[in-house]
């Protein structure tokens, strides 16, 4: 495993930032007064209007929560999105400050991420919590399974290798859900994608050149099976979009946690090790990918991808700035091409998407 530079403090995580993220979730599931779908055990979908959910009784609107409420499902996506990607770009450097085997850091993470997000969907619904975790059904367990196998390997990966190396990797992941898409959703790929993941494979077979003859070729190869997981994920995800997946992110940390449990060595940690551990686990897994699910929904895929390539980016900008980790030659050539290879793919599928869209609301 790579060792980090000890004695270099993670940033904190403001008390702000953290009530925005509540509040983001919270209102993307009680939108004024929209209606809610609950899906039972037998798969059922009843409809309960937001005025009936058990919800925190407040005695005004704030005014941060009258202008979430009065922004376009459009604008809601972009904004609870952002915010959670943004949240999630210093979880691989937290990942490095730990300085623990692999086994443990999955234990903190899933373990962590499992309280914080049953800590979340508790205070959000109340009384119906339960309910909200039985609704997601079989589909939501599955998309726990994959979630948890992409944890996994998601750190065993930055463990191994260059968090540029990794961070590019799993940025290709729209490109695996493009494949899952047309094998189980029977979605057509189109041409352009079709290029840009010849494109993006090629750029990826050129970055591990740096990991060639070391131990890096493992976590360059467990990055790839991220991003293929991830695919999965952004499949199981837009197959159920009408279901609250959020319960099935609490159960996929459970998963994880249990599986690593055995193998996990728990060393004596510092005050530095302890804080990057719980800001990882309690606060940036939780809240990111709570809001990562969330915002999805109000969003063209391609508007995703080109979001979630701020990560990409700033990702190993926090790695660098405090531990001094610097990609090699091929690394930054290779992750060149697919940072840009997804860039221009995303922006021409958001101008088709636009372009469609147009089409048809002038013959509609």
């Amino acid at each position: 495993m790579r060792s980090c530079c000890p004695g270099r403090p993670c940033r904190e995580i403001k008390t702000t930032a953290l009530w925005t993220g509540f509040r983001a979730v919270s209102l993307a599931h009680f939108p004024g007064n929209s209606s809610r779908d609950y899906t039972n055990r037998a798969g059922n979908v009843k409809q309960t209007s937001a005025s009936n959910i058990n919800h925190p009784e407040k005695p005004g609107i704030l005014p941060q929560e009258r202008l979430l409420n009065a922004l376009s499902d459009h604008s809601k996506g972009l904004l609870i999105t952002s915010l959670g990607v943004l949240i999630l770009t210093p979880d691989s450097l937290l990942i490095r400050l730990m300085e623990v085997d692999h086994w443990t850091v999955v234990v903190w993470r899933g373990s962590l991420q499992f309280l914080g997000l049953f800590l979340l969907i508790s205070l959000i619904y109340r009384r119906r919590t339960f309910e909200v975790f039985r609704s997601i059904g079989g589909l939501g367990l599955l998309l726990a399974a994959v979630f948890c196998c992409s944890t996994i390997l998601f750190i065993i990966s930055v463990s191994y290798t260059l968090v540029a190396n990794t961070l590019v990797i799993v940025a290709a992941s729209p490109f695996f859900a493009a494949g899952f898409s047309l094998v189980f959703l029977k979605e057509r790929v189109a041409r352009h994608t079709l290029i840009a993941i010849v494109v993006a494979f090629s750029g990826i077979a050129l970055l591990t050149l740096d990991s060639a003859g070391s131990g890096s070729i493992v976590g360059d190869l467990a990055a790839l099976g991220v991003a293929a997981f991830m695919g999965a994920y952004f499949t199981i995800v837009r197959a159920t979009r009408e279901v609250n997946m959020i319960p099935a992110m609490a159960v996929s940390g459970f998963m994880a946690a249990a599986v690593a449990l055995p193998f996990a060595v728990f060393p004596v940690m510092n005050d530095t090790q302890m804080l990057a551990g719980w800001t990882m686990g309690f606060v940036v897994a939780p809240l990111s990918f709570a809001l990562i699910t969330i915002g999805p929904r109000y969003l063209p895929a391609p508007e995703v991808s080109l979001l979630l390539l701020i990560e990409t980016v700033l990702g190993p900008l926090w790695v660098w700035m405090v531990i001094s980790e610097e990609p090699g030659l091929y690394s930054m050539i290779g992750g060149a091409v697919v940072v840009a290879t997804l860039l221009l793919h995303s922006m021409y599928s958001l101008h088709r998407y636009r372009q469609r869209r147009a089409t048809a609301e002038v013959r509609g």
